[in-house]
């Protein structure tokens, strides 16, 4: 879901070489590579650069979809202390049943706006990257819009990616946990764990959706002591609240398999793209946050006993 929470990633994101046709831009030129904005601390995508896009008729994709052979694919891109420890290959897929006031990502709402690519063909990509993963110590995340909207093919890839020894990591949101089966959580190695609310009803306000399933998949994560990396996104005025903090704290120093909690600002990065698909964009006059109210947010989850970032 890069996720489409990220505010500030910890470290210096840098685009790693070899995407074909792809540069940084210079201060006057746009970030946008084939429709795909890069979230802030990241550089520019590579949309689906790379990858064959499936043919098959609308019929065999519904069949190939159910059975985990084909998904719906935004973008991908290599990228550096973003999504997980080392080099990733990140790959967003398309779809996501939130609708997330500050999300940078809202093209990747719809599942029927990405591109259909097979397992196979996704599989032979990542293992371009084995030998970058081991020097790294990277891997590969999933995120999107949401990876558990696809869960049959997400189980697909991420059994694949396992079975070269490659590091494996979701970023979700967690509201679609159920989905997420026993034998997928064997080939996960670390969950991103978006965590948007402590409290309910502003949960709601910020996702549209309910904060409870979010509450029982960490459960469930550390109850099968997968690795979590907590990811809270501070919008002054709608999610900096004390108590609202405090809620997200708690919850996170329960978890026992909380490895580090990434504090992310708030920014204005996907501003432009809510323009563009003609969406009501309500935060945009909203502020970063202060680097006073960051470190305040900070020292709430730090005086759980908590690593953060």
């Amino acid at each position: 879901m890069s996720t489409q929470t990220t505010g500030e990633a910890v470290g210096s994101a840098q685009q790693v070489s070899g995407m074909r046709g792809v540069q940084a831009p210079g201060p006057a030129e746009s970030t946008f590579d084939k429709d795909f904005e890069a979230p802030e601390r990241r550089t520019v995508g590579a949309g689906t650069e790379g990858l064959a896009i499936s043919g098959a008729s609308h019929g065999d994709r519904l069949t190939q979809m159910r059975e985990g052979t084909l998904g719906s694919i935004h973008s991908w891109e290599l990228v550096t202390a973003v999504d997980g420890p080392g080099t990733r290959m990140t790959v967003f897929f398309a779809g996501c049943p939130l609708r997330c006031l500050y999300c940078h990502n809202p093209d990747t709402f719809k599942m029927k706006d990405g591109e259909s690519v097979t397992s196979d063909e996704l599989l032979r990509r990542i293992r371009r990257y084995r030998a970058l993963f081991r020097a790294t110590g990277g891997g590969l995340t999933i995120s999107g819009g949401e990876v558990l909207m696809q869960p049959a093919f997400a189980a697909t890839i991420l059994k694949g990616a396992k079975a070269e020894g490659i590091h494996t990591t979701i970023d979700t949101s967690g509201y679609l946990g159920a989905s997420c089966t026993d034998e997928m959580l064997e080939n996960i190695d670390l969950v991103l764990l978006d965590v948007k609310s402590g409290d309910e009803a502003t949960y709601k306000k910020v996702t549209g959706r309910e904060l409870q399933p979010t509450l029982d998949f960490g459960r469930r994560l550390a109850a099968k002591d997968i690795e979590i990396w907590l990811r809270f996104v501070l919008v002054p005025g709608l999610t900096d609240d004390v108590e609202n903090v405090e809620k997200v704290a708690q919850y996170a120093a329960t978890l026992s398999s909380v490895s580090r909690v990434e504090v992310l600002p708030f920014h204005q990065m996907g501003l432009d793209k809510w323009k563009t698909l003609g969406l009501k964009y309500e935060l945009a006059d909203a502020e970063p946050p202060s680097k006073e109210l960051l470190e305040r947010v900070r020292d709430q989850f730090r005086s759980k006993g908590l690593t953060v970032y």
